[in-house]
C-alpha cells in the first residue's frame, strides 16, 4: 500500500530535514525494514541485530552497558544513542560522520566491533531466505535482494520512529497541565538548557563541548575525528532530552547512570574547562530543590506510547503459524 509519508508530521513541529522527495513509501517496505531491524542475520555470526543495541523498551537505546557490545563480545567506544525523530536530524553518530539516514545502517552492519559483516555476505544470506525473497518481490517487484532495496527498507522503518506523545506534548496541545514542580522545572529548563536542547525536539542537532573530562581509555575526540579541526575537539552531537527516563546511561560514553548525575554535572562550575562550548561558560546555579524540579520536568518528556507501540516491535505476524 503506497503512502505519502511513513509517519504523520506532528503539528507545530519544524520541517523535517530528511529529503522525502522521489521516495516511494509503502507499508510493505516498512515491514521489511522492521523485520531486518530485529534480524541477527545482518551480523557476521548471526548473533547481533540492530535491536541488540537499540531496544524499543529503552527508546531504541541500550541500557545494559555504558558502551555498545557487538559480535564476539566486542566492546565499542561509545554508548548506543536512542533512535527516534530521525527525520529531523541532519547528521548521525555522536560525531556526525554520517550525513544521510539512507546510509547510516551500513556503519553498524560492517563495523568490526558491532555487527562485523560484509554487505555482500549479508545479501547472500538474505537471498537464501525464501521469506525475504517473497517479501522483497511483493514490495519491489523483484525477489533478488539488493543493497539499495535493503537499506531503503531499513530507512523507511527508522523514519516511522516518531516520539511525540509525552506529557509535555499533551501540555503543548492543551490536553494536560504541569504540576507546580514540573512547571518550575520547565522554567529552569528554558533558562539553562534550551539553547542546546531546543523545543520541541529538545536538541539543536548540532555539536557541543560539554566539559566532560577526557576518557583516556577511549581516546575519543568527538567531532574532531570527522573534521580534523582543533576547535571541534571533544564536541559531540547534542542528544534529545526526550525519553531520558528510559535511555540511560547518558553521555557519549555512558558515564552517568542517573539523571541527577547529569544535572549535577552541568550545575557544577564548568567555566574553567578548556573544552567547553560558549553556551556553558556561564555557571548554571541550581539549589537542591531546583535540581529535583528540573528532573521532574525532564520526566514529562517520557513517551510510553512510543516505547510500547506495537508497530515498532518485532513483527510476529510474519512468523510461521502465527
Amino acid at each position: 500500500m503506497v503512502i505519502d509519508l511513513p509517519f504523520n508530521l506532528p503539528k507545530g513541529w519544524p520541517p523535517a530535514k530528511y529529503n522525502f522527495s522521489n521516495k516511494h513509501y509503502t507499508k510493505e517496505k516498512i515491514l521489511i525494514g522492521r523485520l531486518l531491524f530485529y534480524d541477527p542475520l545482518l551480523s557476521k555470526n548471526n548473533t547481533i541485530s540492530c535491536a541488540s543495541c537499540h531496544s524499543p523498551y529503552n527508546a531504541f537505546a541500550h541500557s545494559d552497558h555504558a558502551l555498545s557490545h557487538g559480535i564476539y563480545d566486542s566492546i565499542g567506544t561509545r554508548n548506543a544513542p536512542a533512535l527516534f525523530n530521525l527525520a529531523w536530524q541532519a547528521s548521525f553518530m555522536w560525531d556526525g560522520s554520517i550525513q544521510k539516514l539512507d546510509d547510516q545502517a551500513v556503519i553498524p552492519i560492517t563495523h568490526p566491533k558491532e555487527m562485523g559483516a560484509e554487505m555482500n555476505g549479508v545479501l547472500d544470506k538474505l537471498n537464501n531466505q525464501p521469506m525475504y525473497r517473497k517479501l522483497f518481490a511483493s514490495a519491489y517487484g523483484d525477489s533478488v535482494i539488493t543493497k539499495k532495496h535493503m537499506l531503503e527498507s531499513i530507512t523507511q522503518f527508522l523514519l516511522t520512529l516518531v516520539s511525540d506523545q509525552s506529557k509535555y506534548d499533551s501540555v503543548s496541545r492543551h490536553q494536560a497541565i504541569f504540576t507546580l514542580q514540573e512547571k518550575n522545572g520547565y522554567r529552569l529548563y528554558k533558562k539553562n538548557c534550551a539553547v542546546c536542547h531546543q523545543e520541541p525536539l529538545f536538541t539543536s542537532t548540532g555539536f557541543k563541548k560539554n566539559g566532560l573530562p577526557y576518557n583516556p581509555h577511549l581516546h575519543d575526540f568527538g567531532r574532531y575525528n570527522v573534521t580534523g579541526k582543533v576547535l571541534d575537539s571533544f564536541a559531540f552531537k547534542v542528544p534529545s532530552l526526550r525519553n531520558l527516563q528510559y535511555s540511560s546511561p547518558y553521555m557519549h560514553d555512558g558515564r552517568f547512570t542517573k539523571l541527577s548525575e547529569v544535572v549535577n554535572h552541568y550545575a557544577n562550575n564548568l567555566s574553567a574547562n578548556k573544552y567547553l562550548s560558549k553556551e556553558l561558560k556561564n555557571a548554571i546555579i541550581l539549589n537542591s530543590n531546583e535540581r529535583v524540579d528540573l528532573v521532574a520536568f525532564l520526566l514529562t518528556l517520557s513517551d510510553k506510547k512510543f516505547l510500547f507501540n506495537p508497530d515498532y516491535s518485532f513483527p510476529k505476524e510474519l512468523l510461521p503459524n502465527h
